[in-house]
């Protein structure tokens, strides 16, 4: 078993120490000792930390992240969270898509208002989670 202490963990995951002992406090990863004052980590701490970052990239909070992980180095995943989350990200890059396809419109739309353009219109209701129909103006 190679060990790595916490700077060269720090230097290859791209995080900062504290960042570390922050995550060893949450239980998230765990030390296998210390060499002096540094903390030691097995090399396998790599392969944990680069599931927290794809938690996080997905949007898990550290909490929902730490349950789908085990105490003894494993995963408890959970199936039925994951999905939720990723309809969850479907839904967001709907809403960026037509957000993206609503600022190409507008750019190069030709109706001498944007809010008489009816595509124009029909792309804020998507891109907007607004019931459709009148709203107050905007002050």
């Amino acid at each position: 078993m190679q060990e790595l202490d916490i700077g060269e963990v720090a230097r290859r995951a791209g995080l900062a120490p504290s960042a570390l002992r922050y995550y060893e406090e949450k239980g998230l990863i765990r030390s296998v000792g210390r060499r002096g004052l540094r903390r030691v980590f097995a090399e396998e701490v790599m392969e944990r930390l680069a599931l927290v970052a794809l938690g996080r990239a997905a949007g898990l909070s550290l909490e929902e992240i730490g349950a789908m992980l085990s105490a003894d180095g494993g995963t408890r995943i959970d199936r039925a969270r994951l999905a939720a989350r990723a309809d969850a990200l479907d839904q967001g890059i709907a809403r960026m898509t037509a957000m993206r396809d609503g600022l190409r419109h507008a750019a190069a739309c030709r109706a001498s208002s944007h809010l008489a353009c009816p595509r124009f219109r029909a792309l804020m209701r998507r891109a907007t989670p607004l019931s459709p129909g009148p709203h107050p103006p905007a002050a």
